[in-house]
């Protein structure tokens, strides 16, 4: 198959890359590098020629909701129309378990990613995923101040950027009717206590959540656990975090 990727050099797009090449397939990387402009439009047209299928692992280059919202409005716009013009079968769009139990921010974001995506004539399979194991050191940079690093409280069910690109992989290269599926790593864990395992050179600390905001209590009171129909797949953080630093 035929098939295009759209954010290739991400961080689970290029997995997704990756896990298709070694299946066969021909994939066409889509982003900013290509001559694609999701935004405009962009080289979508020449790049979506023969196309069968698009996955879409594309992310904002700004957390902030509203120009999250507007990228991915427009990105959804303009790949359905293009998706569309080019006969493309379906599309396979990758986005964040629970999100719709968001609030604001970026979470609430892609939910109107999902929503405008959905809407176009393509038919569309959103498969939602859980945090991923590489998500933790970033977010540890994130936390620090000065000496200490201070995480926030947050359940989560933490899953590879692998595992998820090869469950895409199979969406994109089989039959499905359903609209909406989940995908998480094996079992919940805390995300200071999986900080912890990755070290620091500073003490790693868990900061209590805002219980005034809503999606901070969201993180830290389980919100973002998958439910009970979610695909669990491993490693587990800890066995890919061994895999990593071997």
């Amino acid at each position: 198959m035929r098939i295009a990727v759209l954010g290739a050099t991400g961080r689970v797009g290029s997995h997704i890359a990756d896990v298709l090449r070694e299946r066969g397939h021909e994939v066409v990387p889509m982003s900013r590098a290509t001559g694609v402009d999701v935004t405009t439009g962009a080289g979508l047209d020449e790049l979506l020629a023969g196309v069968q299928v698009i996955v879409d692992a594309a992310t904002s280059p700004s957390p902030d909701e509203q120009e999250a919202t507007a990228f991915f409005t427009a990105s959804a716009r303009n790949v359905q129309d293009a998706a569309a013009r080019a006969g493309v079968e379906r599309i396979v769009l990758i986005s964040i378990v629970n999100t719709d139990r968001n609030t604001g921010g970026y979470g609430a974001a892609k939910l109107k990613h999902e929503q405008a995506l959905q809407a176009g004539s393509v038919p569309v399979h959103v498969l939602r995923a859980t945090q991923f194991h590489e998500f933790v050191e970033q977010l540890m940079e994130w936390s620090r101040r000065g000496d200490v690093m201070r995480v926030p409280e947050m359940q989560t069910q933490l899953v590879s950027a692998r595992t998820v690109a090869e469950a895409a992989a199979d969406l994109a290269t089989g039959v499905t009717d359903e609209r909406m599926s989940d995908i998480a790593g094996p079992q919940p864990e805390r995300l200071v206590e999986v900080a912890k395992l990755l070290g620091a050179d500073v003490p790693i600390e868990e900061q209590p959540a805002d219980r005034d905001d809503p999606d901070a209590v969201l993180w830290a009171d389980g919100g973002l656990l998958p439910g009970p129909g979610a695909k669990l797949a491993g490693p587990t953080f800890a066995q890919w975090a061994r895999l990593a630093v071997a």
